[in-house]
């Protein structure tokens, strides 16, 4: 017992070193140490030290090139961690990334679905990812091991989002997710889940929206990614400016969602229906009219049987 209450007494003491809150209660679990704060919040004692880095390597070789400061920080509350500093079309040397490193010696697909809508410009913005059919419960899972860094609810536009930064230098993003099933510095292996596929934030249709991202600079998925085959491309990824759009920042003219209106055209080849609310519409009215269940409205859009729907969303009905 005295030896235990030491113990406790010492992680307290590092503890206040790192962080303001007032410290409540120390918990040893088998997962590590836990500190519990005044908030209701906790941390795991070994993440108070982590300074955001997984691939030293990879950072070391970015900070050695003159004239240039890449950061990569952690942050658990923000999507981009740059500050829109990193410019990576500016990068004048090749980087080698190694997908399948020894710490990450797997790839597993996101989801295996239908691909909505690719990379690049769309109705005046950048679509900065890859936005693949789901259903609202469907399992997503992470595509390399490594370290939740975001996971709650984004205003911007991605809805529910899980922001993931792995040991071989990426990070990715999982967007419109009905239910959160991860939480921030939650370390996670390829193929665990993440969370359940939704219709959250600017999204017209359950769909993921998945990009891929070095130092907070988005570029193809399809660069990595075979999403035909479902597989990783390649066991390695050759980082230089040429795979990054000119000037782009993290979030310059972004399109979060909405994939469904440019994706609709592959959906509906493959026996989808949409129906656009219009005023006096109910989820029983659309139900009858489409010849289909209110149950089954709500299992393909995530909704309750007394949610709200607006006038001008779209409603898949099949």
């Amino acid at each position: 017992m005295l030896f235990k209450s030491l113990f406790f007494s010492l992680l307290i003491s590092i503890t206040f070193q790192f962080r303001a809150q007032e410290v409540v209660d120390t918990i040893n679990t088998k997962n590590g140490a836990i500190v519990m704060f005044q908030d209701r919040t906790w941390q795991y004692l070994e993440d108070l030290e982590f300074d955001g880095i997984l691939n030293h390597h990879i950072h070391d070789m970015l900070s050695a090139i003159p004239g240039l400061d890449y950061i990569q920080t952690w942050d658990n509350d923000v999507c981009y961690t740059s500050d829109r500093q990193n410019d990576l079309s500016k990068l004048n040397d090749t980087l080698w990334l190694c997908l399948m490193n020894e710490n990450d010696n797997d790839f597993k697909m996101p989801f295996e679905g239908i691909v909505t809508s690719r990379y690049g410009f769309r109705s005046g913005r950048y679509h900065n990812g890859i936005d693949i059919d789901v259903e609202t419960g469907d399992t997503i899972k992470s595509a390399w091991s490594g370290k939740v860094r975001y996971a709650k609810y984004n205003g911007g536009g991605f809805g529910n989002l899980v922001i993931v930064r792995h040991n071989n230098g990426l990070e990715t993003f999982y967007a419109h997710l009905s239910k959160l099933l991860v939480v921030p510095n939650q370390n996670v292996n390829a193929g665990d889940i993440l969370g359940l596929g939704g219709n959250t934030g600017n999204s017209r249709g359950s769909h993921l929206h998945f990009e891929v991202r070095f130092y907070d600079a988005p570029l193809n998925p399809e660069e990595v990614i075979d999403f035909t085959n479902n597989k990783c491309k390649d066991d390695n990824l050759f980082v230089h400016k040429g795979i990054f759009r000119p000037g782009a920042k993290p979030s310059d003219l972004e399109e979060h969602g909405e994939s469904f209106e440019s994706g609709r055209t592959v959906a509906q080849s493959q026996g989808r229906k949409y129906h656009k609310v219009r005023r006096g519409d109910t989820l029983t009215r659309i139900a009858a009219a489409n010849h289909t269940t209110v149950a089954k409205l709500c299992r393909l859009n995530g909704l309750k049987y007394n949610s709200k729907i607006q006038i001008g969303r779209t409603i898949r009905v099949r």
